[in-house]
């Protein structure tokens, strides 16, 4: 979000498996932003004075829509991101699923009410009123519904600023919620250039909230422009996540799951276990069962339904992903396509010093490395031997390690014998520079609420 202040108006969009313009949207400028403010604003008072059942109804009835039109969203995400087709109907199904769990929670989201000497004391959990959300490009539709279907259902209008290479969806989703019923003016999309239309909207008095995921780099420059106007942020930042396997780990298993573990979207995931920790004393077994399955896995077509990996997705990425590794690097190489789109292949690098760039840095593409590692303490040395903290993989037959290794590491979402980092019913967020807060789970509507505290007296006036 730095000052770029010469911004093309239009966005163009481009399928990363072709290198093909798919269409070009109109770029928001500050002005369209302050008027969508203003829609906003008008539609929150109105939202927030229906009554909560009212408003369950109507989420719930935008979530039959998202289901009525879930085949049309997966395609629109496959052509504009590059996902695969199982995983973009996946991603689409969350935003259905989300809004149904956010309905469930209207009319549950209560305060409290606190013992005091001479009167009644309540607390009342109040919407903080419009709500900017940020999202991503990895994964435009889920994201993208982490913050706004909380908000809506907590009463605040939401104001949603997609990625500049992936814009449809979400100008799909907005069309779906005033199919469904849901006021004019209260969920508005406005694609546009991260220094123009998303520092418009952080630095805007009247949004009282921003939810952004992306780089830590550009986190940090929201934090800092939302703090001078004391606005709350909920922030989804990097990752360079552990898989660390122990010796006594379903070994065949653990090296199976390992390749999508990050491989699943091309790797661009802030959750993708990058740095595979391997006790010394199987580290030679664990690379010969994880060879053949890196070597397996089908990249290609995302339309097609056997394919595992895509693209990334734009040819910036690509240089990106590119710069990390050396032509003569050690390691386990897959194939993809050569031609027309931003390919590059499932790669795992071995005989990585572990503090080189590779292993400290997030890629954010289908690249990992192995590292060994000497016993319990020394694996959780190394898992926590980076500035991030959002995810990881712990596998072991031992429940009583499984524990202690999992209150060791600084992540915010760990999994046993698993690589499942995101469920819409649990808590997502990270330690350290991995971001601030937490979305989904059933605490999500608070965090877009602001608490009052009323106190009645039940004395009588003086005699």
């Amino acid at each position: 979000m730095t000052d770029q202040p010469d911004q093309p108006d239009q966005l163009h969009v481009v399928n990363p498996a072709t290198e093909e313009t798919v269409a070009t949207v109109p770029a928001a400028t500050a002005a369209d932003v302050d008027a969508a403010v203003v829609r906003a604003t008008r539609a929150q008072t109105r939202w927030a004075a229906l009554a909560p059942g009212d408003r369950a109804r109507l989420l719930r009835r935008f979530a039959v829509t998202v289901d009525e039109h879930l085949e049309e969203l997966a395609r629109l995400e496959v052509r504009e991101a590059g996902h695969t087709v199982g995983n973009a109907r996946w991603e689409a199904g969350n935003v259905r699923d989300l809004l149904d769990y956010a309905a469930g929670g209207v009319e549950r989201l209560t305060g409290r009410q606190i013992p005091v000497p001479g009167g009644l004391d309540v607390t009342l959990l109040e919407p903080l009123g419009v709500v900017g959300v940020i999202a991503p490009w990895n994964f435009p539709l889920p994201i993208a519904a982490w913050g706004t279907a909380p908000a809506l259902a907590a009463g605040n209008a939401v104001l949603l600023k997609p990625a500049e290479t992936t814009p449809l969806t979400a100008l799909r989703l907005a069309e779906l919620a005033l199919a469904a019923g849901l006021p004019e003016g209260l969920f508005q999309v406005l694609p546009g250039h991260g220094p123009v239309a998303g520092t418009a909207l952080v630095e805007h008095p009247g949004v009282a909230k921003i939810v952004f995921t992306g780089s830590t780099a550009v986190g940090t420059q929201v934090s800092a422009k939302a703090s001078a106007l004391l606005k709350p942020v909920t922030l989804e930042l990097g990752g360079k996540s552990p898989n660390i396997v122990f010796a006594d780990a379903d070994l065949d298993t653990a090296a199976a799951t390992a390749p999508m573990s990050f491989l699943d979207n091309s790797g661009q995931d802030c959750c993708a276990r990058t740095r595979i920790l391997v006790q010394r004393t199987v580290y030679d077994r664990f690379l010969e069962l994880l060879a053949p399955a890196i070597e397996a896995v089908r990249v290609g077509d995302p339309a097609d339904e056997t394919t595992d990996m895509g693209p990334l997705i734009s040819r910036t990425q690509l240089n990106r992903v590119r710069s990390y590794v050396a032509p003569d690097a050690t390691g386990i190489r897959g194939k993809a396509p050569e031609g027309p789109g931003f390919w590059f292949p499932p790669t795992v690098l071995t005989d990585v010093d572990p503090h080189a760039r590779v292993a400290v840095e997030e890629v954010f593409g289908p690249v990992a490395v192995v590292l060994p590692f000497e016993g319990e303490a020394d694996a959780v040395r190394l898992a926590n031997d980076t500035p991030y903290g959002l995810s990881g993989s712990i596998w072991t037959r031992d429940i009583g390690r499984a524990l202690r290794v999992s209150g060791a590491v600084r992540a915010g979402n760990l999994s046993v014998n698993s690589h499942s980092s995101v469920r819409y019913w649990t808590p997502f967020g990270g330690f350290k520079q991995s971001g601030v807060g937490r979305e989904l789970g059933p605490d999500a509507l608070a965090a877009f609420t602001e608490t009052k505290n009323v106190f009645i007296s039940t004395e009588g006036p003086a005699q």
